[in-house]
């Protein structure tokens, strides 16, 4: 089903009783613990995903809810499945388009705009489209073709340039504008006779668009929001009144949750992630025994060039960037194999978390959705694409009553 009114608080009520109630199973991270609370209460199910390998743990990635794990995997599977469902949007057919368009953009990318805008429908057709945090302004060119106007706010100048000569070349009534969209004046850049757009807009950025689209009067909005993570406070700030009483508190670690899936790396790009991992785990190990701590020490995101370093140099060097004197000397083939059973473990115990993914993704969704009806908007919630062509497929479509 696509939500809309009624529907939206229906949902809502039901994904945040089944996160509240379970959050001991998701909100633990096996990446940073040698042991998971639950797996006192599920010790059968703990020990059946410890055993599995790396191998099968990718496999069931994307698609965790079909394991046939022991309980209370099923039936939780089950339930995450049915409050998830979501219906495509209505599509309209698109015209052969001028190859000009797409030059210059990945084909995958390419696929994921002409969804998103295929799936745009409004009862008044938009004079003016605004692409929020628009890059090149790819989604604004495609979407203003036949002639409407179109402005495109991007942050960095060098995409503004490259964009504002792309489309003049395409003779578009186009205004690229070099914006930061957190600043206080960006609200400015907003009228009433605008339909913004935002296609992947992270975090703050599409909460942004949100909050000022609606207090500038917007008549219809289209938000494919994306890194929900991204954000500068510490914690979630609910939107709508609903999640505002919810007793779920979300911190940034949490908010990660649902861009856990990978469903378009290259085979090398897996190999680097999983060795990078491997890696790091094992340091982990080293680190608890050099430090006489069992406690999770963060490391800094690192350059592809550390993995072609020797694993004791690595870890040696990686050591030094956080200040932590080695005053033992481990066996570093076993330590490095050490690593690579951890993967597997903790890539396996992470199947159970994922289950919760997609109700949380939602669960967020829909507060942008009612904080949109709060403001005024009818509101439609659906997926504009397949779930292989981005998993960040979700689109709201908001319109003044």
């Amino acid at each position: 089903m696509i939500l809309t009114g009624p529907a939206l608080h229906e949902r809502f009520r039901a994904l945040d009783d089944f996160l509240v109630r379970h959050q001991h199973l998701w909100r633990p991270r096996p990446f940073t613990s040698l042991a998971l609370p639950w797996e006192q209460d599920h010790p059968e199910l703990a020990r059946w995903l410890r055993s599995r390998s790396l191998e099968q743990a990718e496999h069931s990635h994307n698609r965790p809810h079909l394991l046939a794990a022991p309980a209370p995997f099923p039936q939780l599977a089950a339930t995450a499945q049915l409050l998830s469902e979501l219906d495509e949007l209505p599509a309209h057919p698109m015209e052969t388009l001028n190859s000009r368009l797409s030059v210059d953009v990945p084909g995958r990318k390419w696929q994921q705009i002409e969804a998103f805008a295929s799936s745009l429908s409004f009862r008044q057709p938009a004079t003016h489209w605004l692409d929020w945090c628009a890059g090149k302004g790819h989604l604004g060119r495609l979407l203003a073709r036949h002639g409407q106007a179109l402005t495109c706010l991007e942050y960095d100048p060098a995409l503004v340039e490259t964009g504002q000569q792309m489309s003049d070349r395409l003779h578009l009534t186009a205004s690229h504008l070099q914006q930061d969209v957190m600043a206080a004046d960006a609200a400015g850049r907003l009228s009433s006779s605008h339909t913004p757009v935002a296609l992947h807009a992270c975090g703050d950025l599409h909460v942004r668009l949100l909050q000022l689209a609606s207090a500038a009067g917007c008549r219809q909005l289209a938000v494919a929001p994306c890194c929900y993570n991204r954000i500068a406070a510490e914690h979630y700030q609910p939107l709508s009144q609903p999640a505002r009483q919810s007793p779920l508190q979300l911190s940034r670690s949490d908010l990660g949750l649902p861009l856990s899936e990978t469903v378009t790396a290259g085979l090398r790009q897996r190999q680097q992630r999983d060795q990078s991992m491997a890696r790091r785990l094992a340091f982990d190990l080293l680190q608890r025994e050099q430090r006489g701590s069992d406690d999770y020490l963060p490391t800094p995101s690192l350059p592809v060039s550390w993995l072609a370093k020797d694993f004791a140099d690595y870890c040696r060097d990686l050591a030094a960037l956080k200040g932590l004197p080695l005053s033992i000397t481990p066996d570093w083939p076993a330590l490095e194999a050490a690593g690579w059973q951890r993967l597997a473990e903790v890539r396996n115990l992470e199947l159970l978390r994922n289950l919760f993914r997609r109700p949380l993704e939602l669960w967020l969704l829909i507060d942008r959705a009612l904080y949109l009806q709060e403001q005024g908007y009818a509101v439609r919630l659906g997926t504009f694409c397949t779930y292989n062509l981005t998993p960040r497929n979700l689109l709201l479509l908001a319109e003044r009553v």
